[in-house]
């Protein structure tokens, strides 16, 4: 007689947010998740990861903000955003309705900034907190990402701030990201996200100009990247003990089932999203789908690969 299947697909990121799924959308693809609902079931989802919200309103950076490149998309959005006082007025109501857990990313220059708008957020309809100190498209936007000790204090002042989870977006522009890791959880991060985009450029030959106006660089999304955010996600798994939500480059379900091997606990589907809105629901479905046939437990039981060792 075949064993029953066992597979719970529930992620438990800390402090009370229990995922009913591991596979959610990443801040940034997906709105608020209003934008979707005519196209998505959005209830079936493990959770959604909002744009980044910033204190004050944000027009965002002057276009074109979006080049597409061989194997993935720059952006340079600048976090355009309605600002925390809208979102908690008029959004976090709606979000109270759903099943579905939304997690608000947090974006601000300063720490007194982060810990107002966490404060703002103390309200039903917020699961989490993503407290993103990785955008590379704002100045200032890796300020607290690159440097450890910034990066615990902000997480010290953030947790004293919040009573809901709080989930650090790390960044993969450093040297060590497994230091910032230890750093955050050392301070009081209930689970951290692993990647933000990977800064990168394009240029037009015609003009001798890059493609994107500003400083010409942006954050570099989709399948380039998964090999460098599996190994990331890897260095992160071998420093904390703390939940891990891998995101970059996923677009099939084996994408997923990798960042499980490397150590992730949860997943966010991103820059997928903009050519197939029901991406998510597709790698869901198809990492349930293995889950079962292999017998699993848990997603976790994939978990494999061993602590990156120096070069």
């Amino acid at each position: 007689m075949s064993r029953e299947l066992t597979l719970d697909p529930r992620v438990d990121l800390g402090r009370g947010l229990l995922l009913p799924n591991p596979v959610g959308v990443a801040s940034g693809t997906f709105g608020y998740g209003f934008e979707f609902e005519h196209l998505v079931d959005i209830q079936r989802l493990g959770a959604i990861y909002t744009k980044g919200t910033t204190p004050l309103p944000r027009a965002g950076n002057a276009p074109p903000r979006v080049a597409e490149t061989a194997a993935g998309m720059l952006n340079s959005i600048g976090l355009h955003n309605p600002g925390v006082e809208h979102v908690a007025t008029a959004y976090a109501p709606r979000f109270a309705g759903w099943r579905v857990p939304v997690v608000v990313n947090v974006a601000a220059a300063t720490v007194e900034e982060y810990v107002d708008c966490l404060r703002r957020l103390e309200i039903d309809g917020v699961a989490g907190i993503e407290l993103n100190i990785s955008c590379p498209n704002i100045a200032n936007g890796l300020d607290f990402g690159r440097d450890a000790a910034a990066a615990g204090r902000l997480v010290q002042a953030c947790r004293a701030a919040t009573s809901r989870c709080l989930i650090v977006k790390l960044s993969p522009n450093v040297t060590d990201i497994g230091a910032v890791a230890r750093a955050v959880e050392a301070a009081g991060a209930d689970a951290v996200s692993a990647v933000n985009t990977y800064i990168g450029m394009k240029v037009n030959l015609g003009s001798g100009r890059p493609v994107l106006p500003g400083r010409g660089t942006g954050g570099l999304s989709g399948p380039a990247i998964k090999p460098l955010a599996l190994a990331a996600v890897a260095a992160v798994r071998a420093a904390v003990s703390l939940p891990v939500v891998g995101v970059g480059g996923i677009a099939e379900p084996a994408d997923a089932l990798e960042f499980f091997v490397a150590g992730a606990d949860a997943v966010q589907v991103g820059t997928a999203n903009f050519t197939e809105p029901g991406a998510a629901i597709r790698v869901l479905d198809g990492v349930v789908a293995y889950a079962e046939a292999h017998r699993l437990g848990r997603l976790t039981e994939l978990r494999a690969v061993p602590a990156p060792q120096p070069a």
